[in-house]
């Protein structure tokens, strides 16, 4: 018996291959293979929507949109607890099914399922405090009422590196303002879509309000929703590139988009910074999921003075990963996503080893079956070669050295990108000067992993528009609206 003729419950990716989610009814179909980049094989087949599909989906958010719309805060706000609660229940069925569509190690699995389960936990909380406004105006003529209102319909695409994470961080706010939306997720990994929206119904989450499609056609079925007037927001996590597309489709129809786009963090390290803490910090900053995050650490910076000791101790520590499918219990760095993952990573790095570079470790893909890319550390890298400008999105830790504040700043700018910026220093001052000049949306200072339900995510430049989590993510689904009141 293999492997996955032995999973069960929720874990079993037939289980959430039972059709699309309309309306809160299951329609059966086929036509996407769900694959386990661990080895190459059909966990199960997801239905294909339509152009007819996606409009149908609007339909039903629009049938569900002003019962939803009205229903109390506490009892949307009860319904997301109800859905936190029944997540972490399954938690560890959860966390295999992400595994298998994803690839990721079990431990990263289970990090990702308790911080996306956390969205539910946090806006059920932020339901119930939806702010409001009320002041004279400086005139006295009359005064200022400020409320809130749901913004409306809301499609919500996310991608395939964190199924779970990235669905919630968008379904929490957006129905605790009152909005009703439709999800369309990576077909890569669509199996944890459907499971979320599985214990949404147990939650208690009415017909219409939460509806999930897969396609093999995303730019046809999106621009159609986005076309139709009744919709509203568009809240998009992936690439630049797309998010661009998306952003033109919606200029349209003047659709609010909210956008969570590329990255290419850079890693300081400055000499007197604690080594062993700053290699903490290094992998789980670029090996969380395997590299494969927008937050993820791209570009290491290292001052002169601390440069080797810190290349010797990475390289001895990504070398030391155990390699395998990720559900294996053991396995501490899973496969990439598709084969044409592995081979722009390696396209990558053949290219920097080209201009100079030396792997100090890994540097090659792996042969037999499964996508796996080894934990690869390159040492001399030029900052002009294409790794030091693309997101790598795998393991690979590019290591550069530099000498000055200022230098360090200047190359951590020489991007088009500003999401996420490592900076390791015992000097406070200058981790605070160094975060300021670096332009990006957030900084974690003496830390590797700064993602917090609580916290605003987001970016400058070509890293996206708007913030998700924290009091702020909330408000990308509303609409502020004034009322001029004399009494």
């Amino acid at each position: 018996m293999t492997f996955h003729a032995t999973i069960s419950g929720y874990a079993d990716p037939a289980m959430h291959a039972q059709g699309l989610y309309i309306g809160g009814k299951w329609e059966k179909g086929a036509g996407i293979p769900v694959i386990d980049p661990s080895s190459g094989a059909v966990l199960a087949e997801v239905p294909d929507a339509s152009v007819n599909d996606a409009l149908r989906a609007v339909d039903a958010a629009e049938a569900a949109a002003t019962g939803w719309r009205r229903t109390p805060p506490r009892q949307r706000s009860e319904i997301l607890r109800r859905w936190f609660q029944l997540m972490t229940q399954h938690g560890e069925e959860l966390a295999l099914l992400i595994s298998l569509e994803n690839g990721k190690a079990l431990p990263d699995a289970r990090g990702e399922l308790a911080y996306a389960a956390e969205f539910f936990r946090w806006y059920a909380e932020e339901a119930t405090r939806i702010p409001g406004e009320y002041r004279h105006t400086p005139s006295g003529a009359h005064n200022i009422l400020v409320d809130h209102e749901p913004i409306g319909i809301s499609v919500l695409i996310t991608p395939w590196n964190f199924p779970a994470a990235m669905a919630t961080r968008k379904i929490g706010p957006a129905l605790a303002a009152g909005c009703t939306v439709i999800l369309k997720p990576a077909s890569e990994t669509p199996l944890t879509a459907y499971a979320m929206a599985r214990l949404g119904e147990e939650a208690g989450v009415p017909p219409g309000v939460v509806n999930v499609l897969t396609t093999t056609n995303p730019a046809g079925v999106t621009n159609a929703m986005l076309a139709d007037p009744r919709v509203r927001k568009l809240s998009f996590t992936g690439s630049t590139g797309v998010g661009r597309q998306l952003l033109a489709e919606a200029a349209k129809t003047v659709v609010s988009c909210s956008m969570e786009l590329g990255g290419n963090a850079p890693f300081v390290v400055f000499d007197d910074a604690d080594l062993e803490a700053a290699l903490d910090g290094a992998m789980i900053a670029k090996m969380r999921n395997a590299g494969e995050a927008c937050t993820a650490a791209n570009r290491f910076y290292v001052q002169a003075g601390i440069h080797d000791a810190f290349v010797n101790g990475l390289t001895a520590r990504m070398a030391a990963l155990k390699i395998g499918p990720g559900y294996d219990p053991a396995t501490q760095c899973g496969p990439m996503i598709t084969p044409r993952a592995v081979q722009k990573i390696d396209h990558l790095v053949s290219n920097a080893i080209e201009l100079g570079a030396r792997a100090t470790t890994g540097g090659a893909p792996l042969v037999g079956d499964g996508y796996f890319y080894p934990p690869t550390v390159l040492d001399n890298v030029d900052v002009n070669s294409a790794i030091a400008r693309e997101e790598i999105f795998g393991p690979v830790a590019p290591v550069y050295k530099f000498e000055t504040e200022d230098q360090v700043i200047e190359l951590a700018n020489n991007t088009e990108y500003g999401l996420a910026a490592y900076v390791y220093t015992r000097d406070m001052k200058r981790a605070m000067r160094v975060g300021k000049g670096i332009e990006t949306g957030m900084v974690g200072i003496n830390r590797g992993l700064m993602s917090d339900p609580a916290a605003p995510f987001g970016g400058v430049k070509q890293s996206g528009l708007g913030r998700e989590g924290g009091v702020t993510g909330i408000l990308e689904f509303m609409e502020a609206k004034y009322f001029a009141v004399e009494f």
